[in-house]
């Protein structure tokens, strides 16, 4: 999978993405002019202590991993973890991360 890690990325697919919303997630994506999609992740203080939000964040990784192959190419997408994800297990984070992805058109 590749990363979006830059600080300059993450600000410019803030500024220019489109942003879909859900109860436990938020997904912003930015076309890149690129063959290859990027994923950046990311958990505010709101999410808790820096052990809920690396947790926060290792639940987004694993649930787009899992459907990375099948996204389309040419995009940089950003994962904004919510407090509640921290109370979901990797199946509920999983179903989170395929109902944006499919509202946003990248599956």
């Amino acid at each position: 999978m590749h990363r979006l890690q830059s600080t300059t990325d993450f600000e410019r697919v803030r500024r220019e993405g489109k942003s879909h919303a859900h109860p436990l997630v938020v997904l912003i994506a930015c076309p890149n002019g690129r063959a290859d999609t990027r994923c950046g992740f990311a958990a505010g203080k709101r999410v808790g202590g820096a052990v809920q939000r690396n947790r926060a964040r290792r639940l987004l990784r694993e649930a787009v991993r899992q459907r990375y192959a099948q996204l389309t190419a040419g995009w940089d997408v950003i994962f904004i973890a919510r407090a509640p994800l921290n109370k979901v297990k990797l199946a509920q984070a999983q179903e989170a991360v395929d109902t944006l992805l499919r509202r946003a058109q990248l599956l």
